[in-house]
């Protein structure tokens, strides 16, 4: 089975808005229009079966409406998407939040610091990442364009993270550190973490092929995973161009497209339905 880790998809009300609102900030002109019809559809292009959909509440208020929205998603496409929930620091409930997507079979939560406003060493947090040990996977954005210290996201704060909290699930986004790979290569890949997976999206727009080469060398081969953040870019055209840059194999492209199905808990839902259904 191939799994795209790290994909977006938004209610139709506001799909235009929020790919206006990546194009923006990223400066790019997103592949897709930011509806989960359009998403899957590019999906099945690029011979994907699942694609793992990621929300995130820009305020606490949007906590609720997030996460409904994702249980909505994945309640409506069950054989093809995957959806991760949030948190945010300044939610009170957040532990009955948990409970309410746990219930739901949700197996995951997206945080995305700097457009959620929050620091990723936010203390609020530690009490969020001690409920959530062997509960969820966390799926967590790292990196901008400016020095660590200036990120709410860098790759320093998530290595502390993982150390306070061994058994806490972590996919670090973008290779865990967008337009911060030399930092995340000195912290996050300087020794194999059995709580951490890097994944691949919104690399290789921006890398060389010489740097490609390296963060994939650099991680165990098991924990690297396919992911797009699509709709910035093409699941198809991802696939070729990670293949491509990283001078990957057949067989090695065929493992990274796969890997997130010995993830820790992603399919469990998966399991527990067909089980159901037997």
């Amino acid at each position: 089975m191939y799994i795209d880790i790290h994909t977006h998809a938004f209610h139709p009300k506001i799909a235009h808005k929020a790919v206006e609102h990546l194009n923006g900030h990223y400066d790019v002109a997103c592949a897709g229009n930011g509806t989960i019809d359009n998403l899957l559809e590019r999906e099945r292009k690029a011979g994907i079966d699942r694609c793992v959909v990621l929300c995130a509440a820009t305020a606490p208020a949007q906590v609720i409406p997030a996460n409904s929205y994702a249980i909505s998603l994945q309640r409506a496409y069950p054989d093809h998407v995957i959806a991760f929930g949030t948190v945010h620091p300044g939610y009170e409930q957040w532990e009955a939040e948990l409970d309410r997507l746990e219930a739901a079979g949700i197996r995951g939560i997206k945080l995305h610091p700097d457009f959620q406003g929050f620091w990723l060493s936010d203390p609020r947090l530690l009490p969020i990442f001690e409920a959530s040990q062997g509960r969820f996977v966390f799926e967590m954005h790292i990196g901008d364009r400016i020095s660590p210290e200036k990120n709410p996201s860098c790759p320093y704060k998530l290595a502390a993270i993982l150390d306070a909290f061994p058994r806490l699930q972590v996919i670090a986004a973008h290779f865990g550190g967008y337009r911060m790979w030399a930092h995340a290569l000195k912290t996050l890949m300087v020794r194999e973490r059995p709580n951490l997976w890097f994944d691949t999206s919104s690399t290789t727009p921006f890398a060389t092929p010489m740097l490609v080469k390296k963060l994939l060398a650099a991680c165990p081969p098991e924990r690297i995973l396919f992911g797009t953040d699509w709709p910035l870019y093409d699941p198809l055209e991802e696939r070729q161009r990670i293949q491509q840059m990283g001078g990957l194999s057949d067989s090695m492209m065929d493992r990274i497209l796969s890997n997130a199905t010995a993830l820790p808990g992603l399919l469990e839902r998966e399991k527990t339905r067909i089980g159901a259904a037997g």
